[in-house]
């Protein structure tokens, strides 16, 4: 939609910073508190998270728990979208390592954010390899064309809902492909529903 210039003067000024908001949630909150032994009881009684429903949104992520914060990436960001054969995909980006009470910042810029680490997604397959959690999404880095010499694709992501009422709060659990072998990462990291993202991704 266009309107008419507007006839009166205006001065330039700087655009302000996104305001301070969408810092984590309460449920967010409860789950960074857990031990691992207690995030494994609510990622098994998870449920399968609904393939649809995650194409076009952001994710606010945080590993958990806490310690992860000195390893650098305590928060990112997930996207996820679907291509036009039906495939969904989804990708990372990095954002401010600020507090969990602060929001959650694209980087290099909020209306620019430098996405990387692309993955599948999809149910997991009993046949295949990585079958450990059957009522678990599969992020696959594996197959999502990433440059040949990136780390991240070893990663293999199973993504569950952890209630079966709430689409927007999910539990994650990384492993680490080596040759045959699936190397468990002592972290779990936690997504909720954040804002709206791109329903295509040029790569």
């Amino acid at each position: 939609m266009t309107t008419a210039a507007s006839t009166t003067p205006t001065t330039a000024t700087t655009a302000a910073p996104p305001p301070r908001v969408n810092a984590a949630g309460p449920r967010v909150r409860e789950l960074d508190r857990l031990s691992l032994a207690e995030l494994e009881q609510v990622f098994v009684r998870g449920v399968t998270p609904d393939l649809a429903g995650l194409a076009g949104w952001e994710f606010r992520g945080l590993n958990t728990p806490s310690y992860m914060r000195f390893l650098g990436i305590r928060k990112f960001v997930k996207g996820f979208w679907r291509d036009a054969a039906g495939a969904t995909w989804g990708y990372n980006y990095p954002v401010e390592q600020n507090p969990v009470d602060r929001g959650w910042y694209g980087l290099p810029s909020v209306t620019n954010p430098k996405r990387f680490g692309f993955y599948t997604v999809a149910p997991v397959d009993p046949t295949a390899r990585d079958n450990r959690y059957l009522h678990a999404l599969l992020l696959d880095y594996g197959q999502g064309h990433n440059p040949r010499l990136d780390a991240s694709a070893g990663l293999r992501d199973y993504l569950v809902q952890v209630d079966a009422a709430d689409p927007d709060l999910l539990l994650g659990k990384a492993y680490y492909a080596v040759g045959p072998l699936r190397v468990p990462t002592a972290s779990f990291f936690i997504l909720e529903r954040h804002q709206r993202g791109p329903t295509t991704i040029a790569r």
